[in-house]
Parts: structure tokens; C-alpha cells; sequence
């Protein structure tokens, strides 16, 4: 603080003023005993002086300090090293650098730090009736919507995305561009992973030698999700209903891209809160509800929002969470906890 330096012991009484101590510059002069120094914010406490006192509680007259009470020994000194002692470590390896991470590293005086390469991430949408927005619609198709959204997500996670052209319901255009997508980092396909005729993701995948290493997960929506590899390549096929393909991406895809880039703790990572009503927990699938967060004295409340349905991106995008409701009997009732995560 902006005040004087001074000898604890010294205080109360009237102390003479022997010099001034600016920021940024060695202190030069000692604090003897009845003495003061004048001192800046910043400023390197002199030799002798152990505390400090803010100028707004004492009296100046002329070349002399009057300190009215008690100041204890350290008082308003930052001791060397009470933040970071040399040697110690500032940052962990593993942890996704944020705004505080940074400025302990500046202030700290690292210039550079090695960081995990931003993976490249080529999302392909498929599908016959897909229509880019702003194209008009004729009978039977739709707005292609789940390219913008992923790129949205998955960038978020620190990736570079590309999105490439839609594709129609068509072998050679299935594999012309699941060709250029595995040339990218991670490929993110959406649609087509099912097992219907006109699904061709995963078999033109396998043909393309991609190791399918699981395809089918016990959850709701997104049950139709797909994993491979082709070499370092990672092939995620999610659904192509846009809150499969959402949850899918937030669940599995997000993480897998913060691991690439070495973070030890990818997540998911689930808060806790409290369900404003009851649900029911569905047999043989676990749920994940989509939700608004309130703020309560207790906590944090989920308040299922209506249209639960894996088509309702629209409904989805007046929630900001996704609740956990593991599968099982019966029903978690209002006030029970729960686990969920944040939509962004």
C-alpha cells in the first residue's frame, strides 16, 4: 500500500522521514529506529523496516510521521516468494491453460510454454434430404443443422474444425469424402450410423480401414453412436438427430479432443444439483434430460424442460443443462440429486 515503512516496535508514537521508496527502483536507504520511509505501492521494503503503514491512517507534519496505534510486524509486506518459491512448479502438465494459468506464468517470467497441438477435426454431415440454411426446402427435406452446432462445440474444446459439404445417400459421394475426413486428426460424421439401407457411414468406414472398436451405446439419445480408429485417426459416427448428435459430441468427442491436447482430466465432468420435479428412470437406457439451472438457497435446481424427444433442437436450446438419470426402477423424485453437466 501507499503509506510508510517503518519498524513495528516503533508504533504508536512520531517517527522523522528519512526518504521515499518509488516502485520499480532498490530501496537505498535504511529504516533506523524513529525512523519512516515513504513508500509506493510496489515498492521494495528498505532494509530495517518490517511493516508498513497506509498513509490514510497517520498525520504528516513536515519531515515527521505521527502513528496513533499498534502495527503488528508484517503488516502490508508481501514476503519474497509468498505467492511461488523458486523451483516450485506454476503450472501443471495436463491442465487446459486458462486466464489464471497465463498470468501466474507472466508473472512468474515465462515467456514460452510447450502446449499440445490443436487437433484438426473434420465434421461431415450426411444425408439426402439435407439442405444447407436459407436454401429452400422441397417436399421431404430438411435444414442441415448439426455441422454449425458441432463446429460450435467442438471448438470450443480447442480444436480447429472444418466442415465439409454435405453428402447424399450415395456410396461413391460416402467415400470421396469420408476419404478426405480421415486425413484430419478426428472425423465426426452425422447420420448415416445406423442400420437402416441408405446408412453407409460405417461400412465404407470399415472399407476405408477404419477398426470399428464399439458402435451402440445404453443411453438416451444417442444410442446409435460409433468409435473407430484408422491409425492415429479417431472416427466418431454420432447420430444424426440433432440432440443425439449434441449430447454424443459433449459425451464422448469433447473429451477424446482434450486429451489429445494432454489434459489429464478430460470429463466429462458432472456438478451436482437437485431435480425440481420428478422423473422417471427409463429400464434399459440411461437418460440425459435436458434442463434449465436455477439458483436456490439450497443450490442449484434442474427443471426438466418439455420436449424431451431427439429431434427437438429447438426446445433443447431453451435448456442449459443435461441431467443424468441413470436406468433402473421406479423414479428420482423432486429434491432428489442429480448429476448433470452444462450445456454451452
Amino acid at each position: 500500500m501507499d503509506g510508510y515503512a517503518i519498524r513495528a516496535g516503533d508504533a504508536p508514537g512520531t517517527l522523522r522521514v528519512v526518504g521515499h521508496a518509488a516502485a520499480g527502483l532498490p530501496a537505498t536507504i535504511p529504516v533506523g529506529r524513529g525512523e519512516a520511509i515513504g513508500i509506493a505501492t510496489g515498492g521494495v521494503v528498505p532494509d530495517g523496516a518490517d511493516a508498513v503503514v497506509p498513509i490514510e491512517h497517520v498525520r504528516t507534519s513536515d519531515n515527521s510521521v505521527e502513528i496513533g496505534s499498534d502495527v503488528a510486524p508484517g503488516a502490508n509486506v508481501r514476503p519474497r516468494g509468498g505467492d511461488v518459491q523458486a523451483g516450485a512448479e506454476v503450472v501443471p502438465a495436463g491442465v487446459r491453460l486458462g486466464a489464471a494459468h497465463l498470468g501466474a506464468l507472466a508473472a512468474a517470467g515465462v515467456a514460452t510454454v510447450e502446449c499440445g497441438r490443436r487437433p484438426l477435426v473434420r465434421i461431415l454431415t450426411t444425408g439426402t434430404e439435407l439442405r444447407s440454411p436459407g436454401e429452400p426446402l422441397a417436399a421431404g427435406q430438411i435444414y442441415e443443422s448439426n455441422a454449425v452446432m458441432l463446429a460450435a462445440s467442438l471448438g470450443a474444446s480447442g480444436a480447429v474444425v472444418e466442415c465439409l459439404p454435405s453428402v447424399p445417400d450415395d456410396e461413391d459421394a460416402h467415400r470421396a469424402a469420408i476419404g478426405r475426413g480421415l486425413e484430419a486428426d478426428v472425423l465426426v460424421t452425422s447420420g448415416g450410423v445406423s442400420v437402416g439401407p441408405h446408412d453407409l457411414v460405417r461400412r465404407i468406414e470399415r472399407e476405408a480401414g477404419v477398426e470399428e472398436v464399439f458402435w451402440g451405446v445404453a443411453m438416451r439419445p444417442g444410442k446409435p453412436l460409433s468409435f473407430g480408429l484408422r491409425g492415429r485417426t479417431l472416427v466418431f459416427g454420432l447420430p444424426g438427430n440433432p440432440v443425439s448428435s449434441l449430447v454424443s459430441a459433449m459425451l464422448f468427442v469433447r473429451p477424446a479432443l482434450l486429451a489429445l491436447q494432454g489434459m489429464t482430466a478430460p470429463g466429462p465432468h458432472w456438478a451436482f444439483g437437485t431435480l425440481g420435479r420428478s422423473v422417471r428412470r427409463p429400464a434399459a437406457r440411461d437418460d440425459l434430460l435436458r434442463a434449465r439451472c436455477s439458483v436456490t438457497d439450497s443450490g442449484i435446481t434442474l427443471e426438466p424442460v418439455t420436449g424431451q424427444e431427439s429431434h427437438m433442437i429447438a426446445r433443447t436450446s431453451t435448456a442449459d443443462a443435461l441431467v443424468y438419470v441413470p436406468r433402473g426402477d421406479g423414479e428420482l423424485v423432486a429434491g432428489a440429486a442429480a448429476r448433470y453437466l452444462r450445456l454451452d
